[in-house]
């Protein structure tokens, strides 16, 4: 695991005698120095069930070990999008590699799953070992606020196939659920209270459009962020997805938890109804929770109507949870006891039809 991808190199001249792969662009002993160095990073996320380490051509995970009598596999892959084109035009690697954790493990627990083990894939051009070890150091702190092992991935070095100093990531992640805990539940019924848990921004989705009102408004990545001027505005912006693993797992096993969604690209109307049966719609109060001022900033700046802001971004909640409503306040406690921002943002009603979503007090010029 994590061995450096043998690629062909585009050789339009003659090639001098005694070609080497290094002189095609590919460098092995910085692939091999990249995994001796990125090891202890991975051995700190072993847990219960993980068995053996980096160098294999495949990972073990003992489920018994991990505890599960009758568990139910669950998967999920992602990737962090353009934010990493910040990362790398800003200089800055260390946290996109908790992102790309977060959007794999976040998509895991909303389904009652506990995330067992991840892997990661690197792409680069021209393997350069200290960008490659932040990057991964970052996935390695994911996967240790997750709850998971770190167990392997793989390191391409792919020499014509991106541009000095780009790369990318994708990620892979395994979890595990028994068999009649899976999410959501089946008695989700109007009456039910709907939880928010705070994002740490703009986390992973829509940076697209935010590189785009950047560069209308003249912005550099070093310039201060207009919402935040102690900080240069790449830094403001790479702020990691928040991981919610811990919180959700807590809430579910107390029996507390019948739903939740991870709200990723397509915002609140593209995520929540996902989780809910027909006959039921989603009514959000729009002033209900604390919108963070980079949307704010967002609206304004790149005159973005107040439903395309829900739509591409998260506006401030980056889970939502479903609860009886009778336990609404028990929830919210024990999820504040475990470090989660909560807003009681809305309830479900009766409503004929696909579950939906309605948000009330949403404005012309909404996030101020």
């Amino acid at each position: 695991m994590h061995a450096l991808s043998r690629s062909e190199a585009d050789l339009t001249s003659s090639p001098p005698t005694r070609l080497t792969y290094r002189d095609a662009g590919v460098d092995i002993e910085a692939g091999d120095a990249l995994v001796e160095a990125i090891k202890p990073l991975a051995r700190a996320t072993d847990r219960p069930g993980t068995m053996g380490g980096l160098g294999g051509f495949g990972a073990l995970f003992d489920l018994r070990a991990a505890g599960f009598r009758d568990p139910v596999l669950v998967s999920s892959t992602d990737g962090v999008g353009t934010k990493l084109r910040v990362a790398i035009e800003a200089g800055s690697h260390g946290t996109v590699g908790q992102d790309l954790v977060a959007m794999c493990v976040n998509d895991l627990v909303v389904q009652g799953a506990e995330p067992l083990f991840f892997l990661d894939y690197f792409a680069t051009g021209r393997l350069r070992v200290e960008q490659a070890r932040s990057v991964i150091a970052g996935i390695a702190e994911g996967c240790r606020l997750a709850g998971c092992a770190l167990v392997g991935g793989e390191t391409a070095e792919m020499p014509g196939m991106y541009g000095e100093g780009d790369y990318d990531l994708a990620g892979f992640a395994v979890g595990a659920a028994e068999r009649g805990a899976l999410l959501p539940r089946g008695d989700i019924a109007p009456g039910d209270a709907l939880l928010g848990l705070a994002s740490t921004g703009v986390h992973s989705n829509g940076f697209s459009l935010v590189r785009r009102v950047a560069r209308a408004a003249g912005l550099a990545w070093t310039d201060p962020a207009p919402f935040d001027p102690a900080r240069p505005l790449g830094e403001a912006l790479l702020a990691p997805t928040r991981i919610y693993v811990r919180a959700l797992l807590a809430l579910h096993r107390a029996g507390l938890l019948k739903a939740a969604a991870h709200i990723t690209g397509g915002g609140l109307p593209g995520n929540l109804p996902r989780v809910l049966p027909a006959g039921v719609e989603a009514v959000l109060d729009a002033a209900a929770w604390t919108v963070p001022p980079v949307f704010a900033w967002l609206a304004a700046a790149g005159d973005v109507a107040a439903e395309e802001m829900l739509r591409v971004f998260n506006c401030g909640i980056g889970m939502v949870c479903v609860v009886p409503a009778a336990e609404a306040e028990a929830a919210a406690a024990l999820l504040a006891a475990e470090g989660e921002v909560v807003f009681r943002i809305g309830a479900l009603e009766a409503a004929p039809g696909p579950a939906a979503l309605r948000v009330e007090n949403l404005r012309a010029g909404w996030p101020r």
